[in-house]
């Protein structure tokens, strides 16, 4: 892997026979990996939520093809090829949304098709070291182009949890503050982020370890926010892109773009090039995960005739228009329409 770069903490460790992943719903109050030496374990580590950001998801499950290769030729299987496309079929369907999931996945399988016969296991693992590496390098180039739109800005917010626990390392949205705040005196905010609190557990925590002062507010507070003028920018990652710019990330980004929209501040999506669905015009045709109702319901509401239930989407989506930029490692879209997005396919 890269060493251009070093967060204090990484959401997954690769050992070389295993992968090591942050159990990052126990964030902050504990620092716990779980290790795991096959596809099932990674591809239950995807759904669960111990591993979760569209970029960290996708180099998970590169990771987690890589130990079935492993595990299916220390087997001496005939059929090792057979048994590792199968794996391949229950990564894909761990989580629905994030499609750097199916972009690393895709990219896994290519190696598996051409049916490699000399050492597969160094192959395969040096594809998913690749996918890891080139993420970071990914994440510092959007954090320097993102961070030349906010010259002279005085605030920012951002949404959800985009940093280096979301991605390889160094982050996207949360890169581009990184790369801001090491150029300039910056004032950031972080919405607490409902109903899993990726803003309030992980994000103000993140920022926190790198020395960057962050002010956390609850949700339902960013307009108040942005009508009292402390911030310019609100800075989101992505699970999803459109190929005419429409973005899906976590719940409650599209109305944080509506208001930003009401009170004249800008909006920043920033995510790689495997984020980009060329394959879908717009994002009406994205499809929006929904947890289980249990993730969201107090206990007491959760038994057999309650009269209670629960709508638990955990994306929407942001429609190119309330979008001020696209970021991505291979350049900003400004105003982003099918168009612009075509200049950096």
């Amino acid at each position: 892997m890269t060493e251009q770069y070093k967060n204090a903490v990484q959401a997954l460790l690769w050992t070389g026979t295993s992968l090591r992943v942050l159990d990052q719903r126990q964030l902050p109050e504990k620092l716990v990996y779980d290790e795991y030496h096959d596809a099932e374990g990674v591809s239950e580590a995807i759904t669960t939520m111990r591993v979760r950001g569209a970029p960290a998801i996708g180099i998970a499950a590169a990771y987690g093809v890589a130990l079935s290769v492993i595990q299916h030729c220390a087997e001496n299987s005939a059929d090792w090829q057979q048994k590792v496309a199968k794996d391949i079929v229950m990564l894909a369907k761990s989580r629905p949304t994030a499609v750097n999931l199916f972009w690393a996945l895709e990219q896994m399988k290519s190696l598996l098709d051409k049916s490699i016969t000399n050492n597969p296991q160094a192959v395969f693992i040096a594809c998913a070291e690749q996918i890891h590496a080139d993420d970071i390098t990914a994440n510092i180039k959007m954090g320097e182009l993102g961070a030349n739109l906010l010259v002279g800005v005085k605030g920012v917010m951002t949404h959800c949890n985009t940093g280096a626990l979301a991605t390889g390392g160094y982050g996207t949205a949360l890169g581009v503050i990184r790369s801001a705040a090491d150029r300039q005196s910056l004032k950031v905010y972080a919405g607490e982020t409902r109903p899993w609190l990726q803003g309030a557990r992980l994000t103000v925590w993140e920022l926190a370890q790198d020395g960057i002062p962050v002010t956390l507010l609850v949700d339902s507070a960013a307009a108040w926010l942005m009508k009292s003028g402390a911030i310019d920018w609100v800075i989101v990652g992505a699970d999803r892109i459109a190929a005419n710019g429409d973005a899906a990330n976590k719940i409650g980004t599209y109305s944080l773009a509506m208001m930003a929209k009401q009170h004249n501040v800008k909006f920043m999506v920033v995510a790689p090039t495997s984020t980009i669905d060329w394959t879908i015009s717009d994002g009406n045709q994205i499809e929006i995960e929904q947890r289980d109702k249990n993730e969201l319901l107090p206990n007491c509401f959760n038994t057999e005739g309650s009269l209670v239930g629960a709508w638990n989407p955990v994306f929407d989506v942001t429609p190119a228009e309330l979008i001020s930029a696209i970021v991505t490692e291979r350049g900003v879209v400004l105003n982003p329409n099918e168009q612009g997005m075509r200049g950096i396919r």
